[in-house]
This record gives C-alpha cells, sequence and structure tokens, in this order.
C-alpha cells in the first residue's frame, strides 16, 4: 500500500472527555494526525513528549500555551512548536473550536 485515504467523516480512533473529543485521522510509525474539538472554555491537559508539532486551526478561536508562551489562534492560524516543551490548549472563543494537530513521532495517543 502506498498511500491510506480517510474520508472526512472516517477516524481511526476517537476520545472524548471534558468537552474534548479527539478523532485520529491517520496514524503510522513516524506520523500521528488528530482532529480535536474544543467545547467553548474547555482546555486540554498538560503534554510534553517526544517530537514536533503542527496544528493548524479550523474554526474558533484558541490559545496554545507553550512553556511560558501564549500563542492565540484564530481560524486559519497555523503553528508550529516542539513536543517536548509543556503545552496545552484552551478555547477561549465564543463557539467550538475545531482544529488539526500534525505531530511526528506518533507518540500522544
Amino acid at each position: 500500500m502506498i498511500a491510506k485515504l480517510v474520508k472526512a467523516k472516517e477516524e481511526l480512533e476517537k476520545k472524548s472527555y471534558d468537552g474534548i473529543i479527539y478523532r485520529t485521522k491517520s496514524k503510522s510509525e513516524r506520523l500521528l494526525v488528530l482532529k480535536a474539538e474544543l467545547d467553548v472554555g474547555a482546555e486540554t491537559n498538560v503534554y510534553e513528549h517526544e517530537g514536533e508539532e503542527v496544528r493548524i486551526l479550523l474554526e474558533g478561536e484558541i490559545e496554545c500555551i507553550i512553556g511560558d508562551e501564549i500563542y492565540t489562534m484564530k481560524e486559519g492560524d497555523v503553528l508550529w512548536h516542539p513536543s517536548n516543551v509543556p503545552h496545552k490548549i484552551k478555547n477561549v472563543g465564543n463557539k467550538k473550536a475545531v482544529y488539526i494537530t500534525i505531530g511526528t513521532p506518533s507518540t500522544f495517543i
């Protein structure tokens, strides 16, 4: 197999807790693609793990706390960061936030 297509309504795995849904869209030994949905006011735990991440905000407004820095993202914004720096995401908007995270290696879920 050369490629793997995951259709819009498909997911490999789904996890949800406290107003957050994580949908694994693609996963290999070296790469992970997640679609996350955060209800208004929801925030993730603090994570710190090997690798690096790119986050693309599709809907809403979020704060990404990376170490001691806060990055406010609006729809269409893209953020890269090393995953070994403590990081968390918070929905600071007035509607559901939806973003894609692409991480390497595949260490989050």
